[in-house]
This record gives structure tokens, C-alpha cells and sequence, in this order.
């Protein structure tokens, strides 16, 4: 697979304090990887070190297969990024602000058509940014960094502070970038409801160190139901419905059914009193991808 981002052993310290620790993060090319973790896990110190903001005290980056550290602005010419609040001039319009910019990079001029009809703003590209709506201010600061046509894009909470409009005209616009236009995004949240909707893949941060990466569908089978059984002899039982094929995982003091129908759990149940097995509970647990990631998190801050 070929990974646009790739980070090994990733560490950053600010005094005695671990930001970041031992981060290996996989990106591979032409996904929307959602980079997940509660506030102060380490989001926004790792996107500062990708985009060169700040070094790594160990550790290496690499980015379209190449070291940050020596080849920083050959690589960032094909980076753009949107980084808590957008900058702009209030007094200025949307084409003006983009027109500063455009400068900087050295973009064609056509380019800033491109970029307003790409975050649908064409139509108050000559409007005054201070008449805008957040959730505009933020197209536009999205438009600012696809100026440079980049390879990848990263987002730091690009749906901070929307409203649900905001965030589903963000959301869309997102989603079209990979097919459309063949970038890779990185976009990070502590909103997992928000990147189940994005991303094709997902790295969960918390406290500083990766905890799951992966496709955002391998996250969604750890959330699958989850049926209970609590009988007279676990063991016995378990040896039994293993010997008859049977997916069955021993948990505490159960015995939990994974990714059976209604059908295969009715069968199973037959099984087990027809073999005089005594059947004491049978319980339903339902985990919601939200639930998943609260856990993943929550066992991370316990150790």
C-alpha cells in the first residue's frame, strides 16, 4: 500500500510532558483518514509537526515518501491545510483575500475561480467576508488551502462551532475532494459521529500515542452486537459450541455470541438445552461506534 503520510517512533515533548509519544501514523493515498482522539490528546500538535510548524524531539515524518526535515519545501508545496480559525480580511472580499494568497504561492490566476466553484462560493466571490456566515468563512479558509492544487489537504476540526447546515455543506465538500480531484485528506475531530461519516480510515490518538488505525469498516465490526450468554458451565459450553463451529468468545463470567442472526442464535440456544446445558442468562449488547471509541479512550486514560 502507498501511504502519502508515514511516521515512525513520532515524538514531541513540550518540558517533562509527552504531546506526542512513539506515534506511527499510516496515511495511505487517496483516502479521507480521520484523525480521532478527545481534546489535548495530541491532534493539533501532530498537524503542526506534519506541516513543519515545529520539530519532533524523536522520531521521523515522511510525506510523498520523502523526510520532512530535509526536503520540507519541495514537500509543502504540495501540502494545504486549514488549522483551527481561518485568517481572512474582513473588509476585504472573498476573491481579494483569495488574491493575497494566490501571490504567495504563485498560483495562476485562474486558480481562484477554481477554488470558489470547488467550495461552491462562486457566487459571493465579490461579497465581503465580514458578511459571511461561519460556516462560509470556513469554505473559504478551505479555499485558501486548495490554492496550491496540493496532493494532500489536512484539516484541524474543520466543523469547530457550525451549525448542522455548515457542517453538512463541510462534510459534502470533503467528501467529494479524493474522487474529484485525487487529493488524500487528513481531517481531525474529537467528533467520532462526525468522521463515520467521512473517512475511509481512522487512527484513534489518546494521550499522545496511537490506540487503533485502521479502515473506518474495521472499526465498525468492533461495534457489531454483542450477545451474552451466562450458563452452568461456561467452559464445557464453550468447548461444545466451538466443536460444532460456533463463533464464541469467553468474556468474564459469560460467553459471548459475535456476529450471529437471530436464526443462528435461536439454533444456538436449541443446542445448548437439547445438550443439557442450564442457560441462566441471555443478554443483548449493542455498541455504537461512539461507544467503541468512549471505550478505546477511556481504557487508555486508565492506564
Amino acid at each position: 500500500m502507498e501511504y502519502v503520510v508515514e511516521t515512525k517512533k513520532l515524538t514531541k515533548k513540550f518540558g517533562i510532558e509527552y504531546a506526542v509519544a512513539d506515534l506511527d501514523l499510516k496515511i495511505p493515498k487517496g483516502e479521507i483518514y480521520g484523525f480521532l482522539g478527545p481534546n489535548g490528546a495530541g491532534k493539533t500538535t501532530t498537524i503542526r509537526l506534519l506541516l513543519g510548524l515545529m520539530r519532533q524531539n524523536t522520531g521521523t515524518i515522511k510525506i510523498f515518501n520523502k523526510d520532512l526535515n530535509s526536503t520540507r519545501l519541495e514537500i509543502l508545496k504540495k501540502v494545504g491545510s486549514l488549522v483551527e480559525n481561518p485568517s481572512y480580511y474582513g473588509h476585504l472580499t472573498a476573491r481579494e483575500n483569495l488574491e493575497t494568497l494566490r501571490k504567495i504561492h504563485g498560483a495562476p490566476k485562474q486558480r481562484i475561480d477554481d477554488v470558489l466553484d470547488i467550495v461552491r462560493l462562486s457566487d459571493v466571490g465579490n461579497k465581503k467576508v465580514k458578511g459571511f456566515s461561519l460556516g462560509m468563512k470556513q469554505r473559504l479558509g478551505i479555499a485558501a488551502s486548495l490554492l496550491n492544487n496540493p496532493e494532500l489537504l489536512i484539516l484541524d476540526e474543520p466543523t469547530n462551532g457550525l451549525d448542522p447546515s455548515g457542517i453538512i455543506e463541510i462534510r459534502n465538500l470533503i467528501k467529494r475532494l479524493p474522487s474529484e480531484y485525487g487529493m488524500t485528506v487528513l481531517i481531525s475531530s474529537h467528533l467520532l459521529s462526525e468522521i463515520d461519516q467521512i473517512a475511509t480510515s481512522v487512527g484513534v490518538i489518546s494521550k499522545g500515542k496511537m490506540i487503533f488505525q485502521d479502515s473506518i469498516e474495521e472499526m465498525r465490526m468492533l461495534s457489531q452486537q454483542k450477545i451474552s450468554l451466562k450458563l452452568d458451565d461456561n467452559e464445557k459450553a464453550w468447548r461444545f459450541l466451538s466443536s460444532k463451529g460456533v463463533k464464541v468468545e469467553p468474556e468474564n463470567d459469560c460467553l459471548a455470541l459475535v456476529e450471529q442472526s437471530d436464526q443462528e442464535i435461536a439454533h444456538v440456544i436449541r443446542m445448548l438445552v437439547e445438550n443439557n446445558f442450564s442457560i441462566y442468562r441471555v443478554e443483548e449488547e449493542k455498541r455504537s461506534l461512539e461507544d467503541t471509541f468512549l471505550q478505546m479512550t477511556m481504557e487508555e486514560k486508565a492506564v
